[in-house]
């Protein structure tokens, strides 16, 4: 009849699933990871694996895995989605991993061993002993093993360096962020939970890591800022001319803003080093913003609910890195004003912060929107290490146990962001993890032998793996 509506084809979501699961494993060599060579093939060709062996030496009950094969096992673990010890049960039960990659997965209670192995309470006292009145809060010196990799971290970082020399610019970005802990050990953070603030520093330009340090939760972001600063330049390659720093108002700490503004530096680069740091708003600041004024705003951004402008201050404050024989800092006024039927929770509508900068020459409104692209920089590598990576659930309550897992975690960024820059095609620059393992790392595959070679065959569209042999080239091994 006309009119009439057509039957609606049944949906196949409706019907059960068309198969039977076989209770029995397949006799084939399989494997559900059939793109973590890739990782691999990228953490060998950086030279890694000799870095470890050179600069990390543990003392070892089970002798069945080196220093390198735990460590690279640990990146794989990363890089697959793994998040705890047990997750090697996973990895340990996939037969067709383990010819790939020519080494079997330690078991969890062996890399729980390799990890402990990063631990001295030795190092805890001596940092309590170093307290001083009502001091609760300290930052441990790192044990020798923990510091050995920091320097596998650093040689992935110089083989980046070398085999990207126009890459002339580095901007450090630092900041520090919670990792959420319901172990015994952890303490309370400034935000009320228990937990750790481990402080990074990330290469603007490109993505890498250049240093971690791991810290209780009790420790201020404000403490000694200059030593992640620090190792943080000390890992930059020789190839770059150029450097930046920012950060937020927790490196407006006066050792740190005259470590910057020093070009005799010890501990760094000699020259300029061009800064934006958010300010610690003093009643003297807030004055002289209050002083500003109206013609003297200018338009950063307009936003759904407030507009962003941006002012110069005239404020000398009177502080230890504001030296009588140094040129003066500027000081830029942000101002955010909410629009017409919107507040702030206490009933405001204006709110004010600042930046201080030793950068001349830029725009307020360029020099502040330059300031605030490190929210896609260090904060975006804090998701991936906490989300993404390993980073976010600690294995245990033991302080330098989960500053290598941390460090673990972060070289696996680093290795995974090389192969994105030195292998993949250009528009997987910007992949995360996550996407890295969707579109190459978890591929079903099947390991074949012919002819005393190995072969991967992999369930994967010839396009992806015309991808992944042209990523092998494009990474040679040490040979």
């Amino acid at each position: 009849m006309r009119g009439m509506m057509k039957a609606r084809r049944r949906s196949p979501t409706m019907n059960p699933l068309p198969f039977q699961l076989d209770p029995e494993p397949a006799t084939e060599t399989l494997t559900s990871y059939g793109g973590v060579p890739l990782v691999v093939r990228a953490f060998r060709s950086l030279g890694l694996p000799e870095a470890v062996a050179q600069h990390v030496r543990i003392k070892q009950r089970d002798r069945g895995y080196d220093e390198a094969t735990f460590v690279e096992s640990f990146v794989i673990l990363n890089a697959v989605g793994g998040e705890c010890l047990e997750d090697f049960e996973q990895l340990r039960a996939d037969a067709g991993l383990a010819e790939l990659v020519g080494h079997g997965m330690p078991s969890p209670e062996a890399a729980r061993n390799f990890l402990y192995a990063f631990h001295e309470d030795a190092k805890i006292e001596e940092a309590q002993l170093r307290l001083k009145g009502d001091e609760k809060a300290y930052i441990p010196d790192e044990t020798i093993p923990l510091q050995g990799l920091g320097a596998v971290n650093r040689t992935a970082i110089a083989e980046v360096g070398n085999r990207c020399p126009d890459q002339k610019i580095a901007t450090v970005d630092q900041d520090a962020t919670i990792i959420e802990s319901r172990k015994q050990e952890a303490k309370a953070t400034y935000e009320g939970e228990r937990g750790y603030q481990p402080m990074l520093a990330v290469w603007a330009e490109t993505g890498l890591i250049l240093s971690d340090e791991f810290r209780d939760g009790n420790v201020p972001a404000m403490m000694s800022p200059l030593s992640g600063a620090k190792a943080a330049f000390a890992a930059l390659p020789k190839t770059v001319e150029t450097f930046y720093y920012r950060g937020d108002s927790a490196s407006h700490e006066h050792e740190l803003m005259d470590w910057l503004r020093n070009p005799l530096r010890e501990g760094g680069p000699a020259g300029l080093i061009g800064f934006a740091i958010s300010a610690r708003m003093s009643a003297e600041l807030a004055k002289a913003i209050d002083e500003v004024k109206e013609d003297q705003w200018q338009m950063v951004k307009e936003e759904t609910d407030a507009i962003r402008s941006c002012a110069e201050v005239a404020f000398v404050p009177g502080e230890r890195s504001e030296k009588k024989d140094s040129q003066p800092l500027r000081y830029i006024a942000i101002r955010i004003e909410k629009k017409q039927g919107h507040l702030y929770d206490d009933g405001s509508r204006i709110r004010h912060f600042a930046v201080v900068t030793n950068i001349e020459g830029w725009t307020a409104p360029k020099l502040i929107q330059w300031h605030r692209e490190k929210a896609g920089t260090v904060e975006m590598v804090h998701d991936i290490l906490k989300n993404e990576l390993a980073a976010g659930v600690l294995p245990c309550g033991r302080f330098g146990a989960n500053a290598a897992w941390l460090r673990l975690a972060v070289i696996t960024h680093n290795v995974l962001t090389a192969l994105k820059r030195l292998a993949l095609p250009a528009e997987h620059l910007s992949a995360r993890p996550k996407r890295l393992r969707f579109l190459y790392l978890n591929l079903a595959g099947r390991v074949l032998h012919h002819a005393r070679s190995l072969h991967l065959r992999l369930a994967a569209l010839l396009a992806r793996i015309g991808d992944m042999v042209q990523a092998f080239e494009a990474l040679p091994l040490r040979v």
